[in-house]
């Protein structure tokens, strides 16, 4: 399978360069985009999907939804390899995008929601300026426990999915280990 998998990250490759030249570039995009779902999916190979997600957004208009979703993509993966800053840099970005937008603007909140906590992971001085007042608070006052409950009460009113978990996770860890960085 993966054989296969390689072989046709090859012929779609070529596509690409085909359609680039044609100056078709929105097909060249979604061919990077099925190649990263390819990394993703078959071979496990997040930083060469966040390549071809990254390659396919630059190909598309920066106010697509699509180049955004393509981003998105980027920064969770981004997040997942401790690229905080990287990660950071795109939620900001779409989250400004999406405020232009009358449909996207509700989404707005839910991106800088997730850049706050990446610059909790970074610094918890660059986090005062991005996160909610309860989380922090917990946070300068090294209550782990309190940490939890302040998370627990957001989750039950917008649930939190395994990325929010496991980010929430590293911040309550880093509270117990690291007690003098708050």
């Amino acid at each position: 399978m993966i054989i296969i998998s390689i072989e046709a990250i090859k012929c779609i490759t070529k596509a690409i360069e085909y359609y680039t030249d044609m100056g078709r570039f929105t097909v060249a995009a979604k061919h990077h985009m099925t190649i990263a779902e390819i990394y993703e999916t078959e071979l496990a190979d997040i930083e060469k999907a966040m390549q071809h997600y990254e390659q396919a957004a630059d190909f598309l208009e920066e106010k697509n939804q699509i180049a955004n979703k393509c981003m998105l993509s980027v920064a969770k993966y981004a997040a997942q390899l401790e690229q905080y800053e990287k990660a950071i840099g795109i939620y900001e970005q779409v989250g400004e995008a999406s405020l232009a937008s009358p449909l996207m603007k509700y989404s707005a909140k839910e991106y800088y929601f997730c850049a706050a906590l990446l610059h909790t992971c970074v610094d918890v001085l660059n986090a005062q300026h991005a996160i909610k007042k309860t989380l922090l608070e917990k946070l300068e006052e090294q209550d782990v426990d309190g940490f939890t409950d302040a998370v627990k009460e957001y989750d039950s009113i917008s649930r939190l999915d395994s990325w929010y978990t496991n980010i929430l996770l590293r911040i309550k860890k880093t509270i117990s280990e690291n007690p003098d960085l708050c």
